[in-house]
């Protein structure tokens, strides 16, 4: 393993309730992404722009009050169960469990009490996969309504080939739902580089989700040979039919040839810089979310948000899954835990 890559600590700021919370920036020499245990939140990506300079291809806040009092899961770890549960309800093994409503009748990344709030334990590890941050916590029975005590552990490194890796493990000592995924706002011009109209997506993803006027899945998996706004097999500008979507893309896209194994299937790209980044998973979908609520907000140093300021590609299950019998299951026992990997590549 590489002795280039750098891993610096620091404070980030003290909670309200004295707690104190951690940054660490990690380096290959090239690009660096910081990562603070409040929500296990990706803060920065610093990727090269010539001359000497560095973008931020992230978009968030530039303090931890700002994390704190923001409500758009800014490059938050989101679980117990990422994205949305119909009804804010579910059965499993014939027993009723009632979730948050927080979402016009549903649950939306966990309710009310979410992951991204909590303070994380961190350490320093070295894997297979380059060097970084492992956060952990633990997850009692009961909490967001869930079943079981659930352990958890994220795990974020970055090589010298310019991936950061995001390797989730969870293991539980009863049957329970899991879902994980980074809520990352991605721009490759720039936190502050306006919409993403012209900037390119490609999806390995021939089927998406189906769903309500409620964003809850009918069941039904749809192809984008019939709905080609929603094709993004070749090469798109995201701005060529984001109006013809309504508000905006907010679909889950299911990975072709999904079988568990890692497997590149999207890439985003900036044609006037080259900037790109590429994305593999072992999760079957990726919800595409092309930050239609964030106009307003107050991101890095006093920026003001607009719509469609970014994409966010959260590999995850199908939204609903615990209410869907045919979708690829998220189910965790004890004897069947959870481990899921995703990694971003950047180019420059």
């Amino acid at each position: 393993m590489s002795t280039l890559i750098r891993i610096k600590k620091s404070k980030f700021g003290t909670l309200c309730d004295g707690r104190d919370v951690s940054l660490f920036t990690i380096s290959n020499g090239k690009m660096s992404v910081s990562v603070t245990n409040y929500g296990c939140t990706i803060t920065s990506i610093l990727l090269p722009a010539g001359k000497g300079k560095k973008v931020d291809a992230l978009l968030g806040c530039s303090t931890l009050e700002g994390f704190a009092n923001d409500n758009l899961s800014f490059g938050t770890v989101v679980g117990r169960f990422a994205n949305r549960i119909g009804g804010a309800k579910f059965s499993l093994n014939g027993k009723e469990y009632v979730l948050d409503n927080n979402d016009s009748g549903n649950c939306l990344h966990g309710g009310f009490d979410r992951y991204e709030k909590k303070v994380w334990d961190a350490k320093k590890v070295i894997t297979k996969r380059g060097h970084g941050i492992e956060f952990s916590r633990f997850s009692p029975d009961g909490e967001q309504g869930m079943p079981g005590n659930l352990s958890v552990k994220v795990v974020y490194t970055l090589n010298e080939k310019n991936e950061l890796s995001l390797e989730y493990t969870a293991s539980s000592d009863a049957p329970t739902p899991v879902n994980l995924t980074n809520h990352a706002y991605f721009n490759l011009k720039g936190y502050n580089g306006g919409a993403i109209y012209d900037q390119e997506l490609q999806l390995d993803c021939s089927k998406f989700v189906e769903v309500s006027d409620k964003l809850i899945p009918t069941g039904k998996l749809l192809s984008v040979d019939d709905n080609p706004v929603f094709d993004f097999r070749k090469p798109k500008l995201l701005g060529k039919d984001i109006e013809a979507t309504g508000n905006g893309y907010d679909h889950a896209y299911c990975v072709d040839e999904y079988d568990g194994r890692l497997k590149q299937f999207a890439v985003l790209r900036d044609p006037a810089s080259g900037r790109s980044m590429t994305v593999s998973t072992t999760l079957p979908g990726c919800q595409v979310y092309t930050a239609n609520w964030v106009a307003g907000s107050q991101g890095k140093n006093g920026y003001i948000h607009k719509r469609h300021d970014a994409v966010c590609l959260e590999t995850e299950s199908y939204p609903d899954t615990p209410n869907q019998a045919s979708f690829p299951p998220c189910i965790v026992t004890p004897e069947k835990p959870y481990h899921e990997v995703t990694v971003y590549k950047f180019g420059f």
